[in-house]
């Protein structure tokens, strides 16, 4: 193992974040990580559960004088957004995430840090490990492939979970305190393909949207960044020359803003000169556009090569989907200043050999809201006789006005800083409002250390910021036989 993080304080933490960015785990190929919890409790001689979706509850006993507190549950996921800059070799299946410590922050090198949650898991273990801190009886629940649609809180058997507070630590900003978060799903959206033959005459380009920034489609969809996938349905729709199209790629996570996308087309070789030009036009009206959120937005014309098209219809259809798609914020709440209330982002778009599939997260802390957005894609999709599906949806985490816990967490931050947390919403999505579903009676708050550019291979965490969140930690598990 490197030893990128030693001598960072808290120890214990930043040694266990080291230690699971070894481990591959990226969201539905978390076996490994999940042995590896499991035998870290076994080896603390702690009860130690692993369900059938991977996920692993590990129960500590309460410390003298905390036998009669509610039992408290702290929360995160194993799994990690697996993104790369298309230049770094890397394979998230077998290969470590290399470190890297600047000033005071981590990165890693080239691909998505895995802080969000690898720091909760981390956290985590470092209270199981510690026999010094004063606390409540403990469960750990480390969940899987929440990135993905969480598919492992959801199939959890709540039962298991005999706590009444959840800590959830899958938050990117200290001094928040998340009380609601949105609900949302998955849609897949199939398009059907047939080709036909090239003509002669004609030249073959790939056409490349990079540069871009993405995001966190929930966090940073506020941002207003470009959507790699929907700038190359304005490409194809401004490019001012009779094209062919073969195929449409951008994007690799539903759930990340895609920073990068490719579409080939043919086009006659008399035109040629012609694309360029309106390409060079289409471009500096897209930087004009994104100057402020993504100034090195750029597009790139290369020579490339091709046996077959789409017939005109699916080129038509494709074009239509790239242009008309909902994406991006579609409401804002009028409750809440400054809160996302629904959104969805068109965060994948792939060609295979007989279909054409576009992927987006839909958000929203209004279920009916969400479930509009649903119905304006799937009327989209039958306009173009696409097939339009529904995957992974979750409920949206509710406030629950004069909550104790929350009520707790507030006193014991005030006595810490000298200052007042603030108390929000957010528009991502959390898994408390699934474990809320399965339990009765129980309370819910969220927290964490400030992180950037989570989903995107520039993702970093502070340094200082980690040991504040460990510190308030520490002592409001110490503060539960106070209250």
């Amino acid at each position: 193992m490197t030893n990128v993080l030693n001598g960072l304080n808290p120890s214990l933490v930043f040694n266990y974040f080291e230690q699971i960015s070894q481990i591959p785990r990226g969201s539905g190929k978390e076996k490994q990580i999940s042995d590896f919890l499991y035998k870290f409790a076994k080896d603390l001689n702690l009860e130690v559960i692993q369900d059938e979706y991977l996920n692993i509850l590990i129960r500590k006993p309460a410390t003298k004088g905390y036998e009669n507190c509610p039992g408290v549950i702290l929360q995160g996921h194993m799994d990690m957004v697996c993104e790369k800059n298309k230049d770094v070799d890397h394979d998230f299946e077998k290969d470590p995430i290399e470190l890297r410590v600047i000033d005071d922050m981590i990165y890693a090198n080239g691909t998505t840090l895995g802080a969000d949650n690898g720091i909760a898991v981390a956290m985590s273990m470092a209270v199981l490990a510690s026999n010094d801190l004063e606390h409540p009886s403990l469960e750990v629940l480390i969940t899987s492939d929440e990135e993905a649609g969480m598919t492992g809180a959801g199939g959890l058997d709540g039962s298991l979970l005999k706590g009444k507070y959840i800590i959830n630590l899958d938050s990117e900003e200290e001094g928040y305190i998340l009380v609601s978060c949105a609900g949302g799903n998955r849609s897949l959206v199939t398009l059907p393909l047939e080709y036909k033959n090239i003509e002669e005459d004609k030249e073959t380009f790939l056409v490349e949207v990079k540069g871009l920034l993405g995001g966190h489609s929930g966090m940073d969809i506020v941002k207003q960044r470009a959507n790699s996938n929907i700038v190359m349905g304005r490409i194809l729709n401004l490019l001012g020359v009779d094209f062919d199209l073969v195929e449409v790629n951008g994007g690799s996570k539903s759930n990340a803003i895609p920073r990068e996308c490719e579409a080939k087309i043919v086009v006659n070789k008399d035109d040629v000169d012609t694309l360029k030009n309106n390409l060079t036009t289409v471009e500096c009206i897209l930087k004009n556009e994104f100057k402020t959120s993504d100034p090195g937005l750029k597009i790139e014309l290369l020579p490339s090569s091709t046996d077959k098209v789409l017939t005109t219809e699916c080129k038509v259809k494709a074009v239509q989907l790239l242009n008309l798609i909902p994406n991006g914020i579609q409401t804002v709440s009028m409750d809440i200043e400054g809160l996302v209330e629904s959104s969805t982002n068109l965060g994948v778009v792939i060609t295979s050999e007989d279909k054409m599939t576009f992927e987006s997260t839909v958000r929203s802390s209004v279920s009916t809201l969400r479930d509009a957005i649903n119905d304006k894609t799937k009327l989209l999709c039958d306009a173009v006789s696409a097939k339009f599906e529904i995957h992974a949806p979750y409920p949206a985490w509710e406030y629950a006005k004069g909550s104790k816990l929350e009520e707790i967490c507030v006193d014991v931050y005030e006595k810490l800083t000298g200052k007042k947390p603030i108390i929000t919403a957010i528009h991502a999505g959390l898994e408390c409002g699934l474990l809320l579903d399965k339990m009765d009676g129980a309370e819910a708050i969220s927290m964490g250390p400030d992180m950037f550019e989570v989903h995107t291979p520039n993702e970093h965490v502070s340094i200082t910021s980690i040991k504040n969140v460990w510190d308030y930690l520490v002592v409001l598990l110490k503060s539960m036989n106070q209250q």
